[in-house]
C-alpha cells in the first residue's frame, strides 16, 4: 500500500488534471467513432464528432467548476486558483462554440480529426491557464500552438489555407525558440522554474543577462497575442484559415495565453516589472509592454481602416484589442486580474460570433470582401442581428460586454497614476482609437444592414448547430454587459 503522502499526491494530481484527461478521452472517442462507425456519410460524421467533442468539453467544465480553486498540485507545477478556474471554463466555452461552427462537408473532409485537434488544443489552453512553472507553461503553449498550426492549414480546398498554416508555423517556431531561450536564461539566473519563486530569486538582480531574458520572453509573448511588431502572421492566418480555426486562434488561444503570461509577469517577474505609470520610467518589463501596447493600438486600428477583406479587418481588429489587453497586464499589479480576464473573455465571445457569421455564409457563397455581406439583413435576419451584436461589442458600444470590458481596463490603468504618466496617456490614446475603430466596424454594419443585396443573392440557410452557437454568444454578450459582476465577482 502506498504511503499516505504519496497517495495524497497522486489523488491531488488526478483531481487537478481530471479536466484534461476528459478532453483527451473525448478526442480518442471521436477518432474511434470515426474509425469504426462513421465512414459512411460526411454530414452525420461531422455532427456526431462535434457533439462528442462538446460532451467532452462539458464534462471538463463540470469537473473544473465542481473542484473550484484547489491550490497547488504536482509539486507546485499547477496552481488551480480563481484565475485558472476562470480561464479553463472560458477556454472550454469558447472551444465548444467553435465546435458548433464546423465547416460544411464540402470543405471539411476529415471532421473527426478536426474535432480531435480542437480538443488537443484545448488541453493546451487548459494547462496554460494553470501552469505555475516555466517548463509546463512552455509545453502547454507548444501543444496548443502545434494544434493551431494544423487547424489553420486544414482546408485542403483553398491554397491560401496551406499558405496561412505554413506562415503561422514558421513564425510560431521562431517565437518558440526565442521564448525557450528566455526561459532557459531565467532558470539559469534563478535556479528554479517555479513562477512563485522566480520573482523572489531574481529580486534586485537587474543585470544585462536579465534584460536579454526579458526581451526573449516578451518576443515570444508578443507573437502569441499578435502584438506589434510581432503581428505579421495574423492577417494571413486569419484570411486563409477555416473560419472556426480563426475563431479559436483569436479567442480561446488569446484568453489562455494572457492567463499564463499574467501569472508569469505577476507575480513571477514582479521584481523586474519596473514602472510605466510615472515619469521617469523605471527599467523593467512594464515599459516594454507599454511600447507593445502603443504599437498594437496604432497599427491595429489604422491598418483596419484600409481593409476591404472581412477576415483581414478582423485580424487587425484583434491586433488593436491585444493592445488594450496589454494595458490590462500593466494594471493587473494594482487592480488584479479581473478587468483583463473580463475583457479577454468577452472579446473572445464577440470574435467567435463574428467568425461564426462568416463561416455560415461561406457554406453557400464566398465571404471574403466586405461587399459579400451586402444585404445580409434580407438574406438572413438571424445572421444580421447576431452580427450587429458582435460588431457593436467589439466596438465597445453600451450596454454590451465589450463596452464594460474597455471601461474596466481603462479605469484600472487610470487608477495607477491618473494622467500623470505614460500608462495614463496610453489609456487616453486607447479611448481615442476606440472612436477611430467605430469607423471600420460601422463599415461592416453598413454592408450588412444598409446596403442592398446583389440581384443573384440567395437566402442563407442557417444550420441548427451554428445558429445555437451564434445565439448563445450574442446572448452572453448582452447578459455579461448588463451584469458584469457575474464574472468580476468571481475573480
Amino acid at each position: 500500500m502506498l504511503p499516505a503522502t504519496l497517495s495524497d499526491s497522486y489523488s491531488g494530481l488526478a483531481r487537478a488534471l481530471a479536466p484534461e484527461a476528459v478532453l483527451v478521452i473525448g478526442a480518442l472517442l471521436v477518432l474511434g467513432f470515426d474509425l469504426f462507425a462513421g465512414k459512411r456519410q460526411s454530414g452525420p460524421r461531422a455532427a456526431v464528432s462535434a457533439l462528442i467533442g462538446i460532451a467532452a468539453l462539458a464534462g471538463a467544465a463540470w469537473l473544473t467548476a465542481c473542484a473550484g480553486p484547489s491550490g497547488f498540485a504536482l509539486q507546485r507545477a499547477l496552481d488551480i486558483d480563481k484565475l485558472a478556474v476562470g480561464a479553463r471554463l472560458g477556454a472550454y466555452a469558447l472551444s465548444a462554440f467553435t465546435l458548433l461552427l464546423l465547416p460544411g462537408s464540402s470543405r471539411l473532409r476529415h471532421p473527426a480529426e478536426y474535432v480531435a485537434i480542437i480538443l488537443f488544443a484545448t488541453v493546451g489552453f487548459s494547462l496554460m491557464a494553470a501552469a505555475n512553472n516555466l517548463l509546463l507553461g512552455f509545453l502547454a503553449i507548444e501543444l496548443a500552438s502545434l494544434s493551431l498550426y494544423i487547424l489553420v492549414g486544414f482546408d485542403k480546398t483553398r491554397p491560401d489555407s496551406a499558405e496561412a498554416g505554413l506562415k503561422y508555423f514558421l513564425f510560431g517556431g521562431t517565437s518558440a525558440a526565442f521564448m525557450l531561450f528566455g526561459f532557459s536564461l531565467l532558470y539559469g539566473l534563478a535556479g528554479t522554474i517555479d513562477l512563485t519563486s522566480l520573482g523572489f530569486m531574481l529580486r534586485d538582480s537587474f543585470s544585462p543577462v536579465v534584460l536579454v531574458a526579458l526581451v526573449m520572453v516578451l518576443v515570444g509573448f508578443g507573437f502569441k497575442v499578435a502584438a506589434v511588431p510581432f503581428h505579421l502572421w495574423a492577417p494571413d492566418a486569419y484570411q486563409g484559415a477555416p473560419s472556426s480555426a480563426a475563431a479559436l486562434v483569436a479567442s480561446a488561444s488569446k484568453l489562455a495565453g494572457f492567463a499564463f503570461f499574467l501569472r508569469l509577469l505577476w507575480p513571477g517577474l514582479h521584481s523586474l516589472a519596473g514602472d510605466a505609470a510615472a515619469l521617469p520610467l523605471a527599467a523593467g518589463w512594464m515599459p516594454v509592454v507599454a511600447v507593445l501596447s502603443l504599437g498594437s493600438l496604432f497599427v491595429g486600428n489604422l491598418g483596419a481602416l484600409a481593409q476591404t477583406n472581412v477576415r483581414r479587418l478582423l485580424a487587425y481588429s484583434a491586433i488593436a484589442h491585444a493592445g488594450v489587453m496589454l494595458l490590462g497586464i500593466i494594471a493587473a499589479g494594482e487592480a488584479g486580474v479581473g478587468p483583463l480576464f473580463y475583457y479577454a473573455a468577452t472579446y473572445g465571445l464577440a470574435t467567435v460570433g463574428a467568425f461564426g457569421v462568416v463561416s455560415v455564409i461561406e457554406r453557400d457563397a464566398p465571404c471574403q470582401k466586405l461587399t459579400d455581406l451586402a444585404g445580409l439583413w434580407k438574406r438572413s435576419p438571424l445572421l444580421a442581428l447576431t452580427l450587429f451584436v458582435f460588431v457593436l461589442s467589439l466596438a465597445g458600444v453600451p450596454p454590451l460586454a465589450g463596452f464594460f470590458g474597455k471601461f474596466a481596463v481603462f479605469a484600472a490603468v487610470l487608477k495607477l497614476n491618473g494622467l500623470g504618466g505614460p500608462a495614463g496617456w496610453l489609456a487616453i490614446l486607447a479611448i481615442a482609437f476606440s472612436a477611430v475603430a467605430l469607423y471600420y466596424y460601422l463599415a461592416i454594419l453598413k454592408q450588412a444592414l444598409v446596403a442592398g443585396p446583389a440581384k443573384d443573392a440567395k437566402r442563407i440557410p442557417v444550420p441548427a448547430l451554428p445558429a445555437l452557437s451564434l445565439v448563445l454568444c450574442a446572448a452572453l454578450l448582452v447578459v455579461l454587459g448588463v451584469f458584469p459582476s457575474l464574472i468580476l465577482s468571481r475573480l
